[in-house]
């Protein structure tokens, strides 16, 4: 018979390189509804050696990406482990990981979550539930969104769920099935901008608010071919040094009207998929940029736009990790076709187990 009650490890890093993100959680399932609540959690902020590493890892050749990942593995262990022994956490289930994504080109057939290597379940010493995504773009999915399935279960009461990370994603059930899809780039744009001004990133918006928008860039980036694209559809670091940085770099203007411009673009396409008087749920680093938030608001006035405490603003992802690895320790669908566009539904990761 299996469990009601589970007792994991949520762990995210995500492409905005804000850190390590590391939940504790436990699930239980009242009737059929499954409900969490979130005890420690932190971001553990990469040293600028790793944020280096990571954000240069799309140019590895094949040898050194392995070597990457063994080492970024043995980092990622160490976290993990350092978490558990700090906050004396006991009787755990299961660790249930992303890894971090340094390759996605679903439409090639190939992901890469480094971070997954075996050795990681010998590091935290418990079972490890990881690498999500390669089994979806092996049966012809988007490997992403993968959040969704908690949006389902867990965020039912809301119309849409939006995430703001790196790039943001959203999700939402339309004609009787979840659907999602990444909508557009966000702190992957606009936080190596502020670290140009000198800043890890823009303090609720104040640079951006500061600028002003250029209204050539902001409509050639308006017409961008991945917005005209139907769902399933994802976004990865590729498609913006392919599609966006030639754009930006064509423009000699001054910093904060670079700012500004995105931050309008960004909130004109987010707009441009909430659905009128509908309820959505906002998570993500993104959140806590007030002036983004503001535009959204301005270009949906009809949405009811909710931000949740905290610790579901910062820890959605690795909550819904933790919920990932769960459903696959019950052999239960964890990735739905209707969301990434694979040949059905079907209980993705891998479980590692120490020796």
């Amino acid at each position: 018979m299996l469990k009601e009650n589970y007792n994991v490890i949520g762990v995210m890093s995500g492409t905005s390189l804000d850190g390590v993100d590391i939940a504790h959680v436990t699930f239980f399932k009242n009737s059929a509804e499954w409900q969490f609540q979130i005890h420690e959690a932190t971001t553990i902020p990469y040293p600028k050696e790793w944020e280096d590493l990571l954000r240069n890892a799309i140019y590895l050749n094949s040898e050194a990406l392995q070597a990457l990942n063994f080492s970024y593995t043995n980092f990622l262990g160490k976290l993990i482990d350092d978490f558990i022994q700090q906050h004396a956490i006991k009787d755990l289930d299961a660790v249930c990981s992303h890894g971090h994504t340094v390759l996605h080109q679903p439409d090639l057939g190939y992901t890469l979550q480094i971070g997954n290597l075996p050795v990681l379940a010998d590091l935290v010493k418990l079972p490890v539930v990881c690498d999500f995504r390669v089994q979806d773009v092996s049966l012809g999915g988007q490997g992403a969104p993968l959040v969704p399935i908690g949006d389902h279960y867990l965020f039912a009461a809301y119309d849409q769920c939006i995430n703001l990370g790196g790039f943001s994603n959203i999700s939402m059930i339309e004609d009787g099935k979840r659907i999602s899809f990444d909508i557009c780039p966000v702190n992957v744009l606009l936080n190596p901008i502020a670290q140009e001004l000198g800043f890890a990133y823009d303090n609720k918006g104040k640079l951006a608010k500061s600028g002003d928008v250029h209204s050539e860039l902001l409509q050639q980036l308006n017409t961008l071919s991945f917005y005209q694209q139907k769902a399933p559809k994802s976004l990865g670091m590729e498609w913006v040094i392919k599609e966006v940085h030639p754009i930006l770099n064509f423009y000699s203007i001054p910093r904060t009207d670079l700012l500004r411009t995105l931050v309008e673009h960004i909130a004109i396409q987010i707009a441009s998929v909430l659905i009128q008087n509908s309820k959505v749920l906002f998570t993500g680093g993104g959140c806590y940029h007030q002036f983004l938030m503001e535009r959204i608001a301005f270009h949906a006035p009809l949405v009811q736009i909710e931000i949740p405490e905290p610790k579901i603003i910062d820890f959605k992802e690795a909550l819904i990790f933790g919920f990932l690895g769960l459903l696959k320790l019950r052999n239960e669908v964890n990735v739905l076709k209707s969301v990434t566009g694979a040949s059905k539904d079907h209980s993705s990761g891998i479980i590692l187990t120490p020796n």
